[in-house]
């Protein structure tokens, strides 16, 4: 595995290089035209120890390099044949560089940022940069036209928001999001189906709400659907479902509702013949009880779903009492945190 480190200016990117490799994990470098013997850490004026008290910060910057490289081929080699191994990376700034370690399955990139004034303050700690000379070298940083910091940092699976006034703090933060999860590497079954069920829903013209829905059997999609009204009516979001245009509350007049559901959608899809009993459906909003007594009649045997519904109490009574497995998908924690 290879964690990719990116930030903005003291933020506390070698901080968090530092906790991986309390965690097992290898240190490398990459600095075109750099001396490979020199393994020492660089002094960085962009980086400094994530608290605001008494701190020996000289001591606290030495942190052991266990390889350097100055190219980047020989990089992305060395950790391909070693990939069972455990290496971080900090400071990436290089475009080219982040594109190439996107395309390798080991490859997770964790962003981390902080508010401007805080992160000044722990600039303090090390340069004697004004205010105004500090947010000119964040804006270099984050806008350069070759490497613009603020693309490289969106591209981040797991974007982290470091407050902390105490390493102490952080690194219990980055403890509680065990970035060693190799699920946001690979995606499990579940996480997989998920994706392709929210990918389904964006299809969806419902005015009430996006839902979408993947039926699997043997983990091979026999089917996909989207809530809208049916084919050869006007889309729901151009007015063809006067119920859904006007706003009412969740499960209300579903009498009149002209919009199929994304469930019924995929199960008209499929078919009896196809489901046989064997298959599960995935929804990235729990099945309304509309829903959940024709599941029961398809023959799925279980339903995982990841947004709660205003009927999933008599959702699980129907399922449960059919001996359908019901359960609520819990993805590991990506995206930003604070």
């Amino acid at each position: 595995m290879l964690i990719g480190v990116s930030g903005t200016l003291s933020t506390g990117k070698t901080e968090v290089a530092r906790y991986l490799t309390f965690q097992g994990f290898k240190l490398i470098r990459f600095i075109p035209d750099a001396n490979e013997s020199d393994t020492s850490t660089p002094d960085t004026d962009e980086d400094i120890p994530d608290q605001l008290n008494q701190l020996d910060i000289a001591e606290a910057s030495k942190m052991e390099v266990f390889k350097c490289f100055d190219d980047l081929n020989e990089l992305d080699s060395y950790v391909t044949v070693h990939w069972k191994e455990h290496f971080v990376i900090s400071h990436i700034k290089d475009m080219s560089m982040l594109k190439a370690l996107q395309k390798r399955p080991f490859f997770l990139h964790i962003s981390i940022d902080a508010p401007l004034s805080l992160r000044y303050k722990r600039s303090r700690l090390k340069n004697h940069l004004t205010l105004d000379e500090f947010v000119e070298k964040n804006d270099e940083l984050l806008f350069n036209v070759e490497n613009p910091l603020i693309e490289i940092n969106n591209q981040a699976q797991v974007k982290i928001i470091n407050t902390s006034t105490s390493i102490k703090d952080l690194f219990i933060k980055l403890s509680e999001l065990n970035l060693v999860n190799t699920s946001r590497l690979r995606p499990t079954w579940d996480s997989y189906f998920m994706r392709l069920a929210d990918l389904a829903a964006l299809r969806s013209n419902c005015m009430k709400r996006r839902v979408g829905c993947v039926i699997v059997r043997e983990n091979r999609v026999i089917a996909t659907g989207y809530n809208g009204t049916p084919r050869h009516l006007t889309n729901c979001n151009d007015g063809g479902c006067s119920r859904c245009n006007k706003g009412q509350g969740s499960g209300a007049s579903l009498a009149t509702c002209l919009c199929l559901h994304a469930e019924e959608n995929a199960l008209l899809e499929a078919g009896r013949d196809r489901i046989r009993g064997e298959s599960v459906l995935y929804c990235n909003t729990c099945p309304c009880l509309t829903c959940s007594i024709k599941i029961v009649q398809s023959g799925i045997k279980e339903v995982v779903y990841a947004q709660s519904y205003s009927m999933d109490i008599q959702s699980h009574k129907v399922m449960s009492e059919a001996n359908i497995i019901l359960r609520q998908f819990q993805p590991p924690k990506d995206g930003i945190f604070i």
